[in-house]
């Protein structure tokens, strides 16, 4: 297809929809069926999907049963919108997480509905913490990423992002990430500023963490420095919050992202594909003796999404045993000897390794580089986005339920990307 053709298809939405789309920019493609882990466009080109809505559609897209199940609850004149009224999927959603995810992993939580975006369930953990402590601090770390309102966006370090509030935002500290720093102790540093009464820090209401920095590189912290964090928590009396909406729900390979590293945070967010289906729906998941809200002290219109109960429901299906997880392990460490032969072999990339599970991503401190591979892949015939400050890591989120066969022709399409992109 001719530029000139793609700028025909992509007319209505360069001249109706805002400036603030970015998606559309780098694939100007309209699509129209979506199955598994293929997309198609209206032309019928078909993409291998390694993006899965940023990590919303783990499931792959339109599962059978969950389909099945979503059409039979509409057709029966189900319940759409409920906001937190009792409903028969609301009832079965709430058995089922307790039963086939918290009760086996030994976690006691109580389940709350926010809202439907990752960041409904960061606002509500970042204010429970404080209600819970009385204190207006929270640490969070560099290279995160937690949301676009004024709550999540004050955790959030990206400066770009940040400065689109138009406000100060206040009552946050960063500190350095896992190795942010070379040779530094990052651990040590954050003692130090919470033992000294001269840092200018003061105590704070939580600490809040991506186990894997999705947007902000795809920076994997250590098990142990995950451990050490929850140590100073529970030290100082400072609620932790682990921020699980893109590295939870099996994308790491565990159904948490933290359960490698044996801890309990104190509150869990949740969304992308708690929904299961690719519906919006969130979850914060608060210790018992923290749930201390009143009554609609934090509300939303559409905390009631019950074709997302319904399907998110089927979803737990996959980890009534621990086979699924095994099978994403299994993918993620394919994927990590590819990507491990692929910086070998294109030593002009100086590519670097990031991630865990079917969270990895490769990045590259040549300009400009990622976005050109990611733009040739497009081509080609594969759905790949950046990741990073500077958009200079390739990112691979592909469905969890992609096969061998599909892994293998998506990073096929990578290589010759790659190739492609280095004669530039």
């Amino acid at each position: 297809m001719t530029t000139a053709v793609k700028d025909m298809k992509m007319k209505t939405f360069e001249e109706i929809e805002s400036a603030v789309r970015s998606y559309s920019r780098g694939w100007p493609a309209i699509f129209e069926k979506a199955k598994g882990y293929k997309l198609w466009d209206t032309d019928g080109k078909e993409y291998i999907d390694f993006f899965a809505g940023a990590g919303t559609m783990n499931y792959g897209h339109n599962d059978d049963k969950m389909q099945e199940k979503v059409i039979e609850y509409i057709k029966n004149d189900g319940i759409i919108h409920s906001l937190d009224m009792g409903t028969t999927p609301r009832k079965d959603f709430l058995e089922r997480f307790k039963e086939v995810i918290l009760t086996p992993r030994d976690l006691d939580y109580k389940i709350m509905f926010p809202g439907p975006t990752g960041t409904n369930t960061v606002e509500s953990a970042l204010k429970i913490a404080r209600k819970v402590t009385g204190r207006d601090t929270v640490i969070s770390f560099t290279n995160a990423f937690h949301g676009m309102t004024i709550g999540s966006l004050s955790v959030t370090a990206n400066s770009f992002k940040r400065h689109g509030a138009g406000v100060p935002l206040h009552h946050t500290v960063s500190m350095p990430f896992d190795e942010y720093v070379e040779d530094q102790d990052s651990i040590a540093y954050l003692e130090r500023f919470l033992e000294d009464s001269g840092s200018g820090v003061a105590l704070p209401a939580a600490i809040i963490l991506e186990t894997v920095q999705g947007e902000g590189g795809i920076n994997a912290a250590r098990m142990e420095w995950l451990k050490a964090i929850e140590k100073i928590c529970r030290r100082w009396d400072i609620l932790l919050i682990v921020d699980d909406v893109q590295a939870g729900n099996g994308r790491t390979g565990t159904f948490f992202s933290f359960e490698p590293a044996g801890i309990k945070p104190d509150v869990v967010c949740l969304s992308k594909s708690i929904g299961g289906f690719g519906l919006p729906m969130a979850i914060t998941l608060i210790k018992p003796e923290y749930d201390q809200w009143g009554p609609g002290e934090h509300n939303g219109t559409f905390r009631g999404n019950n074709l997302a109960f319904i399907a998110a429901t089927e979803a737990l299906t996959r980890w009534e045993t621990d086979a699924f997880s095994k099978d994403v392990q299994e993918k993620g460490a394919y994927l990590s000897e590819v990507i491990q032969a692929l910086i070998e072999k294109y030593p002009e990339m100086n590519g670097e390794a990031r991630g865990r599970g079917l969270m990895q991503g490769i990045a590259m401190d040549k300009e400009d580089l990622a976005s050109d591979i990611c733009a040739e892949a497009f081509k080609r015939g594969l759905i790949v986005e950046t990741s990073g400050p500077d958009d200079e890591v390739v990112k691979f989120l592909p469905p969890l339920i992609i096969d061998r066969d599909g892994l293998e022709k998506g990073l096929a399409i990578l290589e010759d990307s790659i190739q492609q992109a280095l004669t530039k």
